[in-house]
């Protein structure tokens, strides 16, 4: 989905950015869905830094992720999901994982991880990712603090 995204499947407004996600993997008759990135009030603000890149890069039209030549010009040609997977990994290593537990993938069970943490029910992290049912979105669900929510935490 990143790599097939086009600057005009971009729609920005006063919440954030509503993008249109032509075909995924899990729409294979190419029917389409819309999904929200709303701004956050954190550092690491998705569409604050959307439309950084937007702008540093210059882009106007096409492809919105794009690879970065040896002279640090951006190029005109969009990423392929290797490209994403390798730096996915290169920043995994920079700060100090194991670089060959992530991939592309891991960008989306980080969201599903990270909404299933905050308690985001299972219908609005199947809404973003695509998932269509429970049983396909808990396979992207990565429990780190087994401690956490636990259902035996109530119990008496």
């Amino acid at each position: 989905e990143l790599v097939k995204l086009q600057l005009e499947d971009l729609h920005f407004s006063r919440k954030g950015v509503a993008i249109t996600l032509q075909q995924s993997k899990t729409d294979q008759y190419g029917a389409g869905r819309v999904i929200a990135i709303p701004y956050t009030r954190s550092a690491y603000c998705p569409v604050v830094a959307l439309k950084a890149w937007l702008r540093l890069a210059k882009i106007k039209q096409g492809a919105v992720f794009r690879g970065i030549n040896r002279y640090e010009q951006v190029t005109e040609r969009g990423l392929s999901s290797q490209m994403v997977a390798l730096i996915v990994k290169q920043r995994a290593a920079e700060v100090g994982l194991d670089a060959s537990r992530y991939s592309g993938h891991s960008l989306r069970a980080g969201l599903a991880t990270s909404a299933a943490t905050q308690n985001i029910s299972s219908l609005k992290i199947r809404l973003q990712t695509g998932h269509k049912s429970d049983a396909s979105l808990n396979g992207y669900i990565r429990d780190r603090d087994l401690f956490k929510n636990n259902a035996a935490r109530v119990l008496r």
